[in-house]
């Protein structure tokens, strides 16, 4: 591993967040100097982020803590169009009380992890700038530095166009207003650098290139892997949906729950990008084997918790998962999953145990729920489960709790009520 002169950049490549950067070697020298300000951008497309969104939030979080100025720049104004990048249709459009709204239940996460009372970090939304533009005037001072020639040729722009999906011109104009926030970020804050995930590459290299051509001012970009389970699923979602980091929408148990069924391979990782534990003890926790890694397991659940939802919370979540599993008495709180009772006749007979499985989240995919099943490693209702495409008609469901009760292995439990 590198040496680095500055603690940022040391912690940010000693934890696991350091994919890619502009300038490593530069701006590693500038962060041993001085103090600098870097923000990443959350749109409000849904009224709450999920888990996937956790490694940037702890990227600013890390920023805060190795004495730097952080910014979580809320895209009021971007969310509008919605970012284009590697994905395979137009995203909907949100109105604008939508995106105010969605903004106000994102806004709350981010207190447990940046300090902005104290002002070490800043919240700021770039509804503030962008909503109010003049069109004819921007497309002059800011749309005449970008080359569409280079624009095409991005991944996120070339993959769509190489699917002969439809790439609309309001999607084609996000990466120019990404840029510009980096630059008007630079004349509010003197921020230099921007971070995100690496599927953000493309979009923050124009900022870069925008930030030299109007303020001749060294900016830098810095991306984190984008993060997928040891399995193959997607960091953040489950079969059964998003994880959620909103109470409202997903409990602390439930989250709990998420991060305790982390499989083996990704505890280690996961203790270092998803917890402020030191990195001494997350080596200790990550050289546990056999049945004792469900002490990590159970340590990286609560940490994960405790940041997102208070020590209460996990704290309460980690007993009630103590009492329904080591001492099989039933708890409330167990995580509770629905499954579509429609939309076609076969749907309203009943649901395969494959669907069944995929839909409790204890598994992240339907090729995953298939696999368990065929190890035997299933029950519904307490029945092992042999057969992956069986029909389990909707009068089984349990009378006390009106679900499917469904356990993965030993100690992975949930419930799947009907909907609709």
């Amino acid at each position: 591993m590198p040496s680095f002169k500055s603690d940022l950049i040391a912690v940010l490549s000693e934890r696991g967040y350091l994919h890619q950067c502009s300038d490593i070697e530069g701006l590693d020298a500038l962060a041993a100097k001085e103090k600098i300000t870097g923000y990443i951008g959350f749109d409000a497309t849904a009224p709450s982020l999920h888990a996937g969104s956790l490694i940037q939030i702890m990227m600013l979080h890390w920023m805060q803590e190795t004495g730097h100025r952080p910014i979580a720049l809320m895209g009021g104004g971007t969310t509008m169009i919605g970012d284009p990048s590697f994905k395979d249709e137009a995203r909907k459009l949100l109105t604008v009380a939508d995106i105010d709204r969605n903004l106000e239940g994102i806004r709350q996460v981010f207190s447990r992890f940046l300090d902005f009372e104290g002002g070490r970090a800043l919240m700021i939304n770039n509804a503030d700038w962008l909503r109010d533009l003049n069109y004819i005037e921007f497309l002059r001072d800011v749309g005449r530095h970008f080359s569409v020639n280079k624009m095409l040729s991005y991944d996120s722009v070339k993959l769509r166009l190489d699917r002969e999906q439809s790439l609309s011109f309001l999607e084609f104009n996000y990466m120019i207003l990404q840029g510009y926030d980096f630059v008007e970020l630079y004349r509010r804050t003197g921020c230099v650098l921007q971070m995100g995930g690496s599927d953000q590459w493309g979009n923050i290299v124009n900022g870069i290139d925008l930030g030299h051509k109007m303020e001749q001012a060294q900016f830098f970009a810095l991306t984190s892997p984008l993060l997928t389970t040891a399995s193959g699923g997607k960091m953040g979602k489950t079969a059964a949906g998003a994880v959620w980091l909103d109470a409202g929408l997903l409990s602390p148990y439930q989250y709990w729950q998420f991060w305790r069924n982390t499989e083996d391979a990704d505890v280690a990782r996961f203790l270092k990008l998803y917890t402020k534990l030191p990195l001494d003890e997350v080596a200790r926790l990550a050289a546990l084997s056999g049945s004792e890694i469900n002490e990590a397991k159970k340590v990286l659940a609560t940490d994960t918790t405790t940041l997102v939802h208070g020590r209460t919370a996990a704290e309460e979540a980690a007993e009630a998962a103590r009492r329904t599993f080591e001492e099989g008495e039933t708890v409330a709180n167990i995580p509770t999953m629905e499954i579509d009772r429609g939309p076609n006749e076969e749907w309203k007979r009943g649901r395969s145990n494959t669907a069944i499985l995929a839909a409790s989240g204890l598994v992240s995919s339907n090729s995953e729920a298939r696999r368990k099943i065929a190890e035997g490693a299933v029950r519904i209702n307490d029945q092992v489960v042999k057969d992956p495409n069986e029909i389990i008609p909707w009068d089984r469901v349990e009378p006390g709790t009106g679900a499917f009760k469904v356990q993965l292995g030993k100690k992975k439990i949930a419930l799947v009520k009907p909907r609709g």
